[in-house]
Parts: C-alpha cells; sequence; structure tokens
C-alpha cells in the first residue's frame, strides 16, 4: 500500500469513527430519553421487553437489515420487537445498532431497578427472605444500571484508531457482561422464596431484561468483529 492510498484509508476510516461519535450524541440526547416520571416507575408487564419512544420511520430495508443482525442474538424475536422501530436511525450501522440495543437495556435495567425498589418499600413486604430477595434485586440492578451507563459513556466516546475503539469495546463488553451477571443473581435470590405473585411477577420481569441486555451485549460483539486494528 504507497503513502497515498494510506492516507486516503486512514482518513476515511477517521471521518466514519467521528461520524459514529456524533451520532452515539445525538441518540443518547433526542432519539432515546430516559423517562423520570414517577409515573413511569414500573418496566413492563412480566415477559414482554419495553423500548423507549422509536426514531423515525424506517423503510423496508433498514428493517430487514435490524432483522438480519437481530439473528445473531441469542434472543432474536425479542431483539427484533425492541430495535426495529430505530431501523430508520441506525441506517445499516453495526455501531449505531449496538448504542441503540444498550440504550433500550439501559431504560429496561432502569426501570427494573424502580420497581424491585417500590415493591421492597410496600408496607406489607415485611422482614421475610421474600423482603430479603427483593432488596438484594435493587442492589443488584443498581449495579446494572451504573454498568450500562458506563457502557453508553464509553461509546459515546469511542476513538480515532482501530486499536483505540477496538480497546474501548473490550471495556463495553465486560460492564455488559457484568450487568447481565447482576441481573441473573437477582433471579438467584428468588430460589429459596416459596412460589407465589411477586416472585413469579419479579423473576418474569428479569428474564424480559435479561434478554435485551443480552441481545445488546451480542450486538456489540457483532460491532467489535468489524473493527480493524
Amino acid at each position: 500500500m504507497n503513502q497515498l492510498t494510506f492516507f486516503k484509508t486512514t482518513t476515511r476510516q477517521k471521518m466514519e469513527v467521528q461520524l459514529s461519535t456524533m451520532f452515539f450524541l445525538l441518540i443518547s440526547t433526542a432519539v432515546l430519553p430516559l423517562s423520570t416520571t414517577a409515573g413511569d416507575a414500573l418496566p413492563p408487564t412480566s415477559g414482554e421487553a419495553f423500548a423507549p419512544a422509536p426514531a423515525p420511520e424506517p423503510t423496508s430495508d433498514d428493517t430487514e437489515y435490524i432483522r438480519s443482525c437481530c439473528e445473531t442474538t441469542r434472543y432474536p424475536d425479542t431483539c427484533f420487537a425492541t430495535l426495529s422501530n430505530y431501523s430508520g436511525a441506525v441506517r445499516h450501522d453495526s455501531g449505531r445498532l449496538a448504542t441503540v440495543a444498550i440504550h433500550v437495556a439501559l431504560h429496561n435495567a432502569t426501570h427494573m431497578a424502580r420497581y424491585v425498589s417500590n415493591m421492597s418499600r410496600q408496607p406489607d413486604s415485611g422482614k421475610t427472605r421474600e423482603f430479603a430477595a427483593l432488596c438484594d434485586c435493587e442492589s443488584v440492578f443498581e449495579d446494572a444500571v451504573d454498568q450500562i451507563n458506563k457502557s453508553i459513556k464509553e461509546m459515546r466516546q469511542l476513538g480515532w484508531t482501530g486499536e483505540s475503539v477496538r480497546f474501548q469495546l473490550s471495556n463495553v463488553q465486560t460492564w455488559m457482561s457484568a450487568a447481565l451477571t447482576n441481573e441473573d443473581t437477582c433471579m438467584d435470590g428468588f430460589e429459596g422464596v416459596a412460589d407465589g405473585g411477586v416472585k413469579a411477577d419479579v423473576c418474569g420481569r428479569v428474564v424480559a431484561v435479561e434478554e435485551v441486555t443480552s441481545n445488546a451485549l451480542a450486538l456489540v460483539n457483532r460491532y467489535a468483529d468489524t473493527i480493524s486494528v
């Protein structure tokens, strides 16, 4: 490769990373705002993942790109259901898709943290094993939210070179994996709790949050595989 070709290639890569970084900033402030009102404190019904308000109207080609990418995740149906409305903003960009998926995971984890916090403060919660499990869930989901937030911040400031981007994405992979572990730990806390409405409700909701977190991690992994050092 001659010097001119190398310069053109390097310049194009830097411009692509810069455009992706600009998108990260845009989507974090406009496309996927987190709700902070008390009325939005509860997550969706058991077994259903929740996605924030959708981006601009996608084309069928954009939507098919999301479907194709979602096939590489562990929960493709959930992936497509929660991300397809954002295909108009993603525009066939795996980095943008990973970022949107992380935002969806954060939204769900944040709602779940608030939900178990509210549950643990109910008048009849008492000092029971169920109460202890709820308190543990609140703690681990707070940790998960923190780890997903770190991932979003890292995606906002990706570097200029393939090497630096791969390093930063490895941080995101670590944090998203840790968040998924924390979410699963919430479920573990209910193993000794007798079957009942609260256990079934909380565990069902946790499964939904785990699915979107797992999908986000898979899409980050997919994006990382496209970055050359």
